[in-house]
């Protein structure tokens, strides 16, 4: 008599990036279960290994399997992404011992810990694959638009297959598949020169003064428990320090504006980051053969829908995907939790 064969472990995705590490596991029954800590590596990147086992076992105080994806590489306190690569996965193979580790590459494979350290640069910045992936395998046909805190992905997927034309960064930049521009954490000074006060343009001082995060909850896109980021001056997110670092912006106090500017900045920030990613969805879907469907993910997937919508394009609504609601602000965690039990 055959032996019923046994259901598949659940495993644990890890993605570990310069400023958050996120974790998810996605149990049989499809329920999605999430951890993440705020952890700017560049500050103390010697808490890596802590902040990973501690983001891990808030999932699962047992020894199942984790599948791995990195950005952290790319923070200047590493010189280089081959020596960024390499220090998570020592940091992640301290912080999970017993565990069976297994990385993600940029052409789509999990392969393990020795493999990973012959060819770091293939494993570098290989989340936006792991996601793609997983939407592939429900919509054959499709535009994935990930805009996180710090970057947005728009990846092509035609017949099922995963079809972007970058792999690397540079690769993805020069081709309009990543877009630097977030949610969260881009500072302001990079998303537009001019912003308007009292009805006219003014120049923006080219300072870290406010970040994205600042003009989204001035608007309402985002509440503060969103927002897992550092602000420039170590502040908070209530509403007084968000609209003194936005008057900041154009060397100003609050009190020195008049009502309505800080939300016209806020406005126009908004509207600037959509321009941006609406550009890029529009290059990337004029390759396609025929049109698609948009996946919007991410903490600013409002950013992504408004996008397509500016674009035409009609958005995927996502319902029963692990993918949606807060899923989706996490995708590969999610997605290498799928993908690493197969």
């Amino acid at each position: 008599m055959q032996a019923a064969s046994q259901p598949p472990v659940p495993v644990i995705g890890l993605d570990v990036g310069g400023a958050n590490t996120k974790a998810a596991v996605v149990r049989d029954d499809e329920r999605v279960e999430l951890a993440s800590e705020p952890f700017e590596v560049w500050r103390k990147p010697d808490a890596m290994a802590g902040v990973i086992a501690g983001v891990v076992r808030r999932l699962d105080s047992g020894r199942r399997p984790v599948a791995l994806t990195t950005t952290a590489e790319l923070v200047d306190v590493f010189a280089g992404k081959r020596e960024g690569v390499l220090y998570v996965l020592d940091a992640a193979e301290e912080a999970l011992p017993g565990r069976r580790l297994r990385v993600l590459t940029t052409d789509g494979e999990l392969v393990g810990l020795d493999r990973a350290r012959a060819a770091p640069l293939r494993c570098a910045a290989a989340n936006w694959m792991a996601t793609a992936m997983l939407v592939a395998r429900s919509l054959p046909d499709a535009i994935l638009v990930d805009c996180g805190g710090t970057t947005t992905d728009v990846i092509p997927i035609v017949g099922g297959e995963v079809a972007a034309h970058g792999r690397t960064d540079v690769e993805r930049l020069l081709a309009g598949e990543l877009v630097y521009t977030g949610a969260l954490r881009t500072n302001l000074a990079a998303v537009l020169s001019h912003v308007p006060v009292g009805g006219k343009p003014c120049p923006v001082a080219s300072e870290l003064f406010a970040i994205s995060a600042d003009a989204h909850l001035l608007l309402g896109n985002l509440v503060p428990e969103q927002c897992t980021c550092t602000f420039p001056d170590d502040r908070g997110t209530s509403p007084g320090e968000v609209r003194l670092r936005l008057a900041r912006l154009v060397c100003a106090d609050p009190e020195q504006l008049a009502p309505g500017d800080l939300e016209a900045i806020a406005g126009a920030v908004e509207d600037a980051q959509i321009a941006s990613i609406a550009a890029a969805l529009a290059s990337v879907a004029a390759r396609l053969p025929s049109p698609a469907r948009v996946v919007a993910v991410g903490v600013g997937a409002f950013l992504a829908r408004a996008a397509a919508e500016r674009c035409g394009l009609t958005i995927h609504p996502g319902s029963g995907s692990p993918l949606t609601g807060r899923g989706g602000e996490v995708a590969a965690a999610v997605a290498l939790s799928v993908l690493g039990r197969d």
